[in-house]
């Protein structure tokens, strides 16, 4: 039931929103260049990985020894209206059609993290990724590791179709007041390193 729900939602939005994907496909190659999408392989269902598709908010500058430099200094202006507006996580609806991810479900991290996460922590690869979850209607990126995670496998515990039309709801709510969107001090959100505070 959940999977034909997120199927069908993301197609209708998907088709309702194409204008405002092909504005944004024509602003970003204007402003940033090529390529349009942020293409980067994260871990979903039980750990198998896919590529998450975003548009891309960032420059791909490069310091003098040919290190990509810190978000801070890579992050436009163009970059932060998409990230406060969510608008960066349109192409997300396409991993939805594929069933890589859900709509609602943990934020797929990076696969590097494998590795660190707890027992517990690790739960929260028991269910599809979402493009938004109960952590990112709690606190997005303005809440520590561990309580991102302790909300992550609470969804996991409790996720029902009435619990995702909540967080749907709810994220709307945080978009609309762009609520959350980094971390103290951070352009987006510092690495996780498996340290618990």
């Amino acid at each position: 039931m959940k999977r034909c729900f997120d199927f069908c939602i993301a197609l209708l939005a998907l088709l309702a929103l194409l204008p405002v994907f092909f504005f944004v496909s024509v602003l970003i190659y204007y402003k940033l260049g090529s390529p349009i999408f942020f293409i980067q392989e994260r871990p979903g269902l039980r750990n198998k990985v896919f590529k998450m598709i975003k548009f891309r908010t960032m420059l791909n500058s490069l310091d003098m020894d040919g290190v990509v430099l810190p978000d801070e200094q890579r992050m436009t202006n163009l970059g932060g209206f998409l990230r406060s507006s969510s608008l960066d996580e349109l192409p997300g609806l396409i991993n939805v059609l594929i069933g890589d991810m859900s709509l609602v479900g943990p934020r797929p991290l990076l696969v590097e993290y494998l590795p660190l996460y707890t027992k517990e922590q690790a739960r929260r690869h028991d269910v599809r990724p979402g493009i938004t979850g109960w952590a990112q209607v709690n606190g997005r990126n303005a809440i520590s590791w561990d309580d991102k995670f302790i909300l992550d496998v609470w969804y996991v515990d409790n996720r029902s179709i009435w619990l995702d039309l909540k967080v749907l709801f709810m994220t709307i709510k945080k978009v609309i007041f762009r609520d959350g969107i980094s971390a103290a001090g951070e352009a987006t959100m510092p690495k996780f390193t498996g340290k618990k505070s």
